[in-house]
């Protein structure tokens, strides 16, 4: 008798109501505005966060395990959403200016959310990897919509080093299939933990797939040294991509390394200490290259490879501990990144940004924008009393307690380093300026007002009251349920 399949559309709910809104912006653009589909999928966008408060709790699967609705791909998904959320609504003020005021950009914005959330609710491998490439080829495309030549630079680097990640993961996921026979990761987790669970000639084909898989998310990430085409990919396209990408684009690319690190290979030996080594040249590098930089928009993106490194030390803690860090920081740096960019794509000029020195006396020409862009910078930097302090406390606590003392001590140092570049523009934000009057775009900004709203008082209620958040995914069973124990 023939097993009927395992086919549950209810779990899929937030995936379906993303989709919705890709489907129309690639079916109702020949007919209606694109302002218009940018509402259509703002509130889709809202129904399908809404959608994620029904499915709490209710640990629901499809696919024979495949698709996993818990708690943890909720927490996930809500952080990806919240980060689509204000990039529609920047794009509404900028993307004429950009020139990508065409349905195709929100089309491409949407398809790429539905891969970032399938990644998030993914059971296996395969899974995973439809996800992160659903994800990767629609942020290639955004990258180079401009259609300037430095877009189409900016996305052919992005493209070409894609690719190369993307096939380096492929291995990987290949390897481990070949060491554990499966490609689920509760599968995967209860063979690699068990002593008998593999054969001896297998655990060197996992350990190879293990660190391809890790080299294939630390380009997604931006690890270094598979850092290269942050700065010039978050510098050459449009404002609203780039913080597209460097918000919900890293959220989803970390919530498949928390699925599969501190999920299914949890257990595995060897990428720990690949991970170390990683993760101290990121805090290395990310935070000594923002020192040197001019535009204000390259700072921003080399202050995202160093917060990827501080992300990852989430990835060195417990399960528990470390994944409800990361939920916690992941929010936090949603925000305040994407609330900085917000300012930077209502006054720059052009779409290359401005530079530092440019800001200086922005506080008497916009003194709101130059108030929330203190506050993103002070967050950004780790200054009580906004949520980036008490994200960057809780990353260190993760992998300090367990056992990764060298490692917190150089994220503590490289912190204190940081200070100097998100302080010299805050400062400048407030010093009267006496050269001629500097140019901004001028208009009114409220949709891009908003997202800044948005973004600051998230960052500086979830400093007050951390437990808002950090209460919810801090629960033990929400990351037992992720490796599958």
């Amino acid at each position: 008798m023939l097993t009927p399949p395992d086919v549950a559309f209810l779990p899929l709910l937030p995936i379906l109501l993303v989709l919705a809104g890709a489907i129309s912006s690639t079916l109702l653009g020949f007919w209606v505005s694109r302002r218009t589909l940018t509402f259509i999928n703002l509130g889709a966008t809202v129904f399908s966060a809404l959608s994620l408060g029904w499915l709490w709790n209710r640990g629901l699967t499809a696919f024979g395990g495949s698709l996993i609705a818990d708690n943890a791909a909720l927490l996930l998904a809500f952080v990806v959403l919240v980060g689509t959320l204000m990039t529609l609504l920047v794009s509404l003020d900028t993307a004429w200016r950009a020139r990508v005021s065409f349905p195709e950009f929100d089309a491409m914005l949407m398809y790429a959310v539905t891969g970032c959330l399938l990644i998030a609710f993914s059971g296996d491998l395969i899974v995973m990897l439809i996800g992160l490439e659903i994800m990767s080829l629609s942020g290639y495309v955004l990258a180079t919509l401009q259609g300037s030549r430095r877009a189409e630079e900016a996305g052919l680097k992005y493209f070409l080093l894609g690719a190369a990640g993307s096939a380096v993961l492929i291995y990987g996921l290949a390897f481990v299939y070949g060491a554990t026979g499966s490609l689920n990761y509760a599968a995967i987790a209860e063979r690699v933990g068990s002593v008998q669970g593999l054969q001896p000639q297998n655990v060197g084909i996992l350990v190879g797939g293990a660190l391809l898989l890790l080299c294939g998310f630390a380009f997604k990430v931006a690890l270094a040294p598979f850092h290269q085409w942050t700065p010039d990919v978050y510098g050459g396209a449009p404002t609203s991509v780039s913080l597209f990408l460097s918000t919900v684009v890293k959220v989803a690319a970390f919530a498949g390394m928390l699925r599969v690190f501190a999920g299914a290979l949890a257990d595995a030996p060897g990428w720990h200490s690949v991970m170390q080594i990683l993760i101290a040249a990121t805090l290395i590098v990310g935070n000594l290259a923002a020192l040197r930089q001019t535009n204000f928009k390259r700072l921003l993106a080399y202050s995202a490879v160093a917060h990827t490194g501080f992300l990852a030390m989430a990835l060195l803690g417990t399960p528990q501990m470390g994944g409800a860090a990361l939920s916690y920081y992941l929010l936090v740096y949603t925000l305040m990144t994407a609330a900085a960019l917000a300012v930077v794509a209502a006054l720059q000029r052009s779409e290359a940004g401005f530079q530092i020195s440019d800001l200086r006396g922005l506080y008497y020409r916009h003194p709101g924008y130059a108030v929330c862009l203190a506050i993103c910078l002070a967050s950004l930097a780790g200054l009580p009393p906004f949520a980036g302090f008490f994200g960057k406390y809780l990353v260190f606590q993760a992998a300090f307690q367990n056992g990764y003392v060298w490692l917190s001590v150089l994220a503590a140092l490289t912190s204190v380093a940081a200070l100097v570049y998100y302080l010299r523009p805050a400062m400048l934000l407030f010093m009267p300026d006496r050269t001629p009057a500097r140019e901004y775009a001028h208009g009114q900004r409220p949709a891009t007002t908003l997202a800044v709203a948005l973004g600051v008082a998230g960052v500086t209620v979830l400093g007050l009251l951390p437990n808002l958040w950090y209460g919810w995914g801090a629960s033990p069973f929400i990351w037992t349920l992720l490796a599958g124990r």
